[in-house]
């Protein structure tokens, strides 16, 4: 709900897709199983958020497929959140993201602290340590 809020903040409408080796139940793996009792917690808690899951990455960003392998998905569109089964899946995800691509890159972001925070990783590039800092600033100077 944190990742969707930040989103919002950003002006964009959040649509979440939680990530998995399964796609839509194909498998009952413990991590499959993790993924769908999330959607479950996440449609009763914000019933308003544009989520489904569980689905492949490429399903999560590729409607056309995604319609094709579950044609009542309530996910439109290409998602712009991808919730991951655990740390390890999204940290490799966002490295070979980033050596892939030349956009700009803002992120990691913090989400929770008491206070605004960001961990920078040693790649960090100077823009990279700038648009963080400008990220703080401006959540610092919002209300709670």
């Amino acid at each position: 709900m944190l990742a969707a809020e930040e989103i919002r903040r950003f002006g964009i409408t959040p649509r979440a897709a939680l990530v998995s080796h399964s796609n839509f139940g194909s498998r009952e793996s413990e991590s499959a199983t993790k993924m769908r009792n999330a959607l479950q917690l996440v449609r009763e808690t914000a019933p308003d958020l544009e989520v489904d899951g569980e689905m492949h990455g490429e399903s999560a960003i590729t409607e056309a497929l995604r319609k094709r392998v579950m044609p009542h998905t309530t996910l439109h569109d290409e998602a712009n959140l991808l919730v991951f089964p655990n740390l390890d899946a999204a940290n490799i995800t966002l490295g070979v993201v980033k050596s892939m691509t030349d956009g700009l890159h803002v992120g990691p972001i913090l989400l929770g602290a008491a206070m605004p925070a960001h961990i920078l990783a040693p790649s960090v590039t100077s823009r990279g340590v700038v648009n963080m800092a400008a990220l703080a600033v401006v959540e610092a100077s919002q209300p709670a």
